[in-house]
């Protein structure tokens, strides 16, 4: 028997682990969610992330400057910006009644967010207005980065190059020719965070239109090893970031666009972009999920379902900042 005499003095918080980019629990990308995380210090978010174990870890509180701030927390670091954790965080407030359907303002370390939440419990979250560049790349060192063979990327680097693209957070896309080169992929995550690393990026993405579903505009793979994420089963951030690629370098209309760094996404005319596309994700790392992803018109928006897969409480480590320390 435990002796609980203290329990009243321990500070518990709501928790759960939701999957996002999917309706079946243990599949998309899993995100550890705390809906009121106010008045919790850096210390004791990453012990309570590192806990949960999840690639991230939103944690929700109260904004001046918006109608709520989330932060995220991998088991390692802070990550500025995270899609799945958003969208789990919407997903588990629309659940337990903390938030109604409609349009909701966020609060994150690269700004402030729109986040919309339909009548059904889809979360479309709003990044910030891109940025695409081309970057050169040496395909050799690129497929040893990689893994795979630098064949995989010549015969589309004509048309669709590797490039430096964010909306919120940066990735390396790196535009593969068929499916099967994409999963054999064996990166070397050390060179794949230095790679990233060089271009200021978070991380790499992989994609290639050899998609397996038959609505499926591209599948893709993200590596995150400098995040403590050797691969993201399905990647909001970097799925938004590819929107843009593709409809900045004209993917759909014969590659017409623009190629100024900095320049706006299909800055040189039109793009023939779906108004909505569909990216698959998580496959070779056994779970699958959706990114639904908006890129014409500015600012790129990806949405997603999401389902708890496990609900409860945690309780909270004490705060550093409370010890004393007698010399």
């Amino acid at each position: 028997m435990t002796d609980d005499t203290d329990a009243g003095s321990v500070d518990r918080r709501d928790a759960a682990l939701v999957d996002a980019f999917t309706t079946e629990p243990t599949a998309g990308n899993v995100a550890g969610v705390v809906p009121d995380a106010a008045g919790l210090d850096d210390d004791q978010l990453l012990s309570i992330a590192r806990e949960f174990g999840a690639s991230e870890t939103a944690f929700v509180s109260p904004s001046t400057e918006a109608d709520r701030r989330i932060r995220y927390f991998s088991p390692t670091t802070e990550v500025d910006l995270c899609g799945h954790a958003t969208i789990a965080a919407h997903a588990r407030l629309f659940e337990t009644g903390a938030i109604e359907a409609g349009t909701h303002s966020l609060e994150t370390n690269v700004g402030v967010m729109e986040v919309e939440v339909t009548e059904e419990g889809r979360v479309w979250m709003t990044q910030n207005a891109p940025t695409v560049y081309e970057v050169e790349v040496d395909y050799d060192r690129l497929g040893d980065v990689l893994g795979v063979t630098p064949e995989a990327f010549r015969d589309v680097g004509a048309e669709l190059p590797v490039a430096y693209a964010t909306s919120g957070l940066p990735f390396v896309v790196v535009p593969v020719n068929f499916l099967e080169h994409l999963g054999d992929m064996a990166p070397d995550f050390d060179a794949v965070e230095a790679f990233a690393d060089e271009h200021d990026a978070a991380g790499v993405y992989a994609f290639t239109f050899d998609a397996l579903g038959p609505e499926s505009t591209v599948h893709g793979r993200c590596f995150v090893p400098g995040a403590g994420i050797d691969e993201d089963p399905v990647t909001g951030t970097a799925s938004g970031a590819c929107g843009a690629y593709l409809d900045h370098f004209a993917a759909f209309s014969g590659g017409d666009a623009s190629d100024a760094p900095g320049s706006p996404a299909g800055a040189g005319g039109e793009t023939d972009t779906p108004d909505e596309m569909v990216f698959e994700q998580g496959h070779y790392v056994d779970r699958p999920g959706t990114v639904r992803v908006r890129a014409t018109g500015g600012a790129p928006a990806v949405g997603g379902d999401a389902v708890t897969a496990l609900e409860g409480t945690v309780r909270v480590p004490d705060s550093a900042e409370d010890e004393i320390i007698e010399v």
